[in-house]
């Protein structure tokens, strides 16, 4: 979904990582934040990807989630051309079942960081609340929103029964 005055971008290696990333842009649409999201890649389209990041801030994006599998260099390269915050999502598209991806997105060199999540869907899901929340400093009705979503959350889980 490509909106006009997109606060969020949503970037992945290939376009089949779409059915893990858009658990992410299912939370920013929950929360009606706009987002952008597009294909681009640390190896394959490496000029490109840098143009992007390097461009981000002013068209007025403010936070980036990458999400890219195997060596996934892609949060990172990202981060590297841009003071905006980055949120990498590992992707378990490897035979290594998105291990590799985890430890390429959570060991960044000092001065350079990237917020990691967790390998999958969980890991974009949170990547969309984390993004929100980063948004919520300056957006008072999105914290609001998400004060309101962990009531739920919360309820949700207290008015659980098992059945017996």
């Amino acid at each position: 979904m490509n909106v006009r005055n997109p606060r969020v971008a949503i970037i992945m290696g290939s376009k089949n990582d779409w059915s893990v990333m858009e658990a992410a842009a299912e939370v920013l649409r929950e929360f009606g934040v706009p987002y952008e999201a597009t294909v681009l890649s640390a190896h394959r389209t490496p000029d490109d990807t840098a143009r992007y990041a390097q461009a981000a801030e002013g068209r007025g994006i403010q936070v980036i989630i990458a999400g890219a599998g195997f060596a996934a260099h892609l949060a990172g390269v990202v981060a590297a051309h841009t003071i905006l915050p980055v949120i990498g999502v590992p992707l378990a598209s490897s035979p290594l079942a998105g291990i590799d991806a985890l430890y390429s997105t959570v060991q960044m060199p000092g001065g350079i960081p990237v917020a990691a999540m967790a390998i999958g869907k969980a890991g974009a899901k949170n990547a969309g609340l984390f993004a929100v929340q980063i948004l919520s400093r300056s957006d008072s009705g999105l914290a609001v929103r998400l004060k309101e979503q962990r009531v739920r959350m919360r309820e949700e889980v207290l008015t659980a029964r098992l059945e017996e």
